[in-house]
């Protein structure tokens, strides 16, 4: 299922930036390989977009292991460790609430390639042409 679509009255720019925080945060524990999980080590993980709640209390984390191999894997190893993970983005973030932070599968890739396949199809192109 793809993601919702949020319209620019969603998303104000503080929302924006907090996410775009959280994500860089993610992003570096990862990197540096501060989690001491087996599965989250021995892959490549992209934290590829982070929405926050309109409260800031809830942020959603979607995540994609790099060439989507064993992304059920890695995201039941990201729910195991979400204590962990909350725990050091609350130190770093100072907001007044930590965020509650919940993992999802990025679906977008697979969204984008559906549409590119539609684009190519034949019928489609003929209908293109038309015009």
């Amino acid at each position: 299922m793809p993601r919702p679509s949020t319209t620019p009255e969603d998303a104000s720019v503080r929302l924006l930036k907090v996410g775009e925080r959280v994500r860089h945060m993610l992003a570096e524990i990862l990197t540096r390989q501060q989690v001491h999980d087996e599965v989250l080590s021995a892959r490549t993980i992209s934290i590829t977009e982070v929405r926050m709640s309109p409260d800031l209390r809830l942020a959603r984390v979607y995540v994609k292991p790099l060439l989507g191999a064993e992304e059920e894997q890695v995201l039941v190893a990201m729910r195991q460790n979400t204590a962990y993970l909350q725990r050091e983005v609350a130190t770093r973030l100072g907001l007044k609430f930590a965020p509650r932070l919940k993992f999802l599968a990025d679906e977008s890739f697979e969204e984008a390639d559906r549409i590119e396949r539609l684009l190519n199809d034949p019928r489609v192109a003929r209908d293109l042409a038309k015009e």
